[in-house]
């Protein structure tokens, strides 16, 4: 079984003030070394600690450590460096992928739900990438569960639901146009809130898609800290499947 966990950045509004951007970052993992990783953000918290004074028990918030009051009275420059050596430390592991989603807001209509179409491409891939088996470990017969923040946990699931009974995917070139129907069968129940206080995973999911959103509109405080293309540093561990048209995998709508 290998298992999604999944957060994002910016929100999914037109409105004035909105961002121009929405973010969604899954990484996934094969159950078989989901300890394997538990063990490692514990070290890797423990040397935080060590290094720069950041309690075990507080959560990894990449927009909060980015704000300019400070964070446990944390200097910027601090602050920064661990949600980089974040970053640095997942591309470390060899064991996860990650599959992201960016949704372009300006030159859309006011109808376009960023919400829904993020989501739909994200457990796509998902069950694309189960299916060919394109995970580390390349357990090809397997299936998927996917967990997120806790939030829209019913819109979520009547997503799933739906995507499970009927799924229009577009035809290829070759195949003329039209849809085919193809209903998602390796991702398997509905999708499971976690708290993100509690779970390195979606701490760790939270800071890629931070970055991830920085790297196309990044704001003031990621451009002075030379922060706009951080989310790079995870190339080792991106699935670069996702996306035939993008060098780094994302899937850009």
């Amino acid at each position: 079984m290998y298992l999604m966990y999944v957060d994002e950045s910016g929100d999914t509004g037109f409105k004035p003030g909105a961002t121009s951007y929405f973010a969604l970052s899954g990484i996934v993992i094969h159950e078989s070394r989901w300890r394997d990783f538990v063990t490692v953000m514990k070290t890797f918290r423990q040397t935080l600690r060590a290094a720069y004074g950041l309690p075990v028990r507080v959560e990894i918030h990449a927009s909060h450590f980015m704000r300019s009051p400070p964070v446990l009275g944390m200097a910027p420059h601090k602050r920064i460096a661990i949600l980089r050596n974040m970053l640095d430390e997942l591309a470390r592991f060899p064991d996860i992928s990650i599959t992201n989603v960016i949704v372009k807001k300006v030159g859309k209509s006011a109808t376009y739900d960023v919400f829904d179409n993020a989501w739909k491409v994200l457990f796509q891939r998902f069950e694309n990438t189960l299916k060919n088996g394109n995970f580390p470990g390349g357990h090809s017969s397997d299936h998927g569960l996917v967990f997120t923040d806790a939030t829209n946990g019913m819109t979520l699931s009547k997503l799933m639901r739906k995507m499970a009974v009927h799924n229009p995917i577009p035809n290829q070139g070759w195949a003329g146009p039209g849809f085919r129907i193809l209903p998602i069968a390796r991702v398997i129940e509905d999708p499971h809130g976690v708290d993100s206080k509690r779970s390195y995973f979606i701490q760790a999911a939270d800071v890629c898609a931070y970055f991830l959103a920085q790297r196309y509109a990044p704001n003031s405080r990621a451009k002075r800290h030379g922060a706009t293309r951080y989310f790079d540093r995870l190339r080792p561990v991106l699935n670069v499947k996702a996306s035939r048209s993008n060098a780094l995998g994302i899937v850009e709508l």
